[in-house]
């Protein structure tokens, strides 16, 4: 199994979703299932933010010329459906579906042309930046796919590629679950990620994600400590590469 990570990078005027994203820097859309087929595409979208920012956002997915993740600079006269599938005060879930013209490609659809089927996609948008982690199935070679998506790209955005990772079985993996991790630690660990509170600059304080799940700002900082000594303690005890990183120091 490999795991490919890149980012791309929307100018201003090419994605409706991306402009609405750059004036609100603490909104986020975070895709919790995405579809391909040779003919259409499906997306799940979850929309974190403030309301006035949830609005901004909904409004831009129901443009009349915008369908998700498409790469054609022109009306490419797609057929496609949104609809707002639920609504909080500061989460939005959006499902989007669309039918390829002879014009159109996306991201998912250059994916299915140059590496197979078998492909799962996972997505976060924040600003202008949208990175996309696609897991494949074997060893197939990415060279074409990033070849045909940078050529795509271009007249509307960058593309940078972040990570490529070959993932092979192993009984010594750990994650949170196997660690003996409690729920309340795997939920903040997850939230202060999703919400950027490990990215640098932080988007978030742990005082505003604290009344973001409604809990103390102590007891916050308590699970977060707690699970991230877990998870790096772990860490060293299964880490067999000291050697390697003492000759490369």
């Amino acid at each position: 199994m490999r795991e490919l990570v890149f980012e791309l990078d929307y100018r201003p005027g090419w994605n409706p979703v991306a402009d609405a994203l750059a004036e609100y820097p603490d909104a986020t859309v975070r895709s919790l299932s995405c579809h391909v087929t040779a003919e259409r595409l499906w997306r799940v979208d979850l929309v974190s933010g403030p309301p006035s920012a949830l609005d901004a956002v909904s409004t831009a997915y129901e443009a009349a010329d915008y369908f998700p993740d498409c790469l054609v600079t022109h009306d490419c006269e797609a057929n496609s459906e949104t609809r707002v599938l639920d609504r909080t005060d500061g989460s939005l879930v959006i499902y989007c579906v669309w039918e390829r013209s002879d014009v159109c490609t996306s991201v998912p659809h250059l994916a299915l042309e140059h590496l197979g089927e078998g492909l799962l996609f996972e997505t976060r948008q924040v600003g202008r930046s949208y990175v996309w982690r696609i897991v494949l199935a074997g060893g197939e070679s990415i060279g074409s796919f990033v070849d045909a998506l940078r050529a795509e790209i271009a007249d509307v955005g960058g593309m940078e590629l972040l990570r490529l990772t070959d993932h092979t079985p192993s009984g010594d993996r750990t994650d949170s679950q196997s660690l003996g991790l409690p729920a309340e630690q795997r939920r903040a660990l997850h939230a202060a990620v999703d919400r950027g509170y490990y990215e640098t600059p932080r988007r978030i304080d742990l005082e505003t994600l604290a009344e973001a799940l409604e809990v103390p700002q102590s007891t916050l900082s308590y699970r977060l400590r707690r699970a991230e000594a877990r998870l790096v303690t772990a860490f060293v005890e299964s880490d067999t590469s000291l050697e390697s990183l003492q000759a490369d120091g």
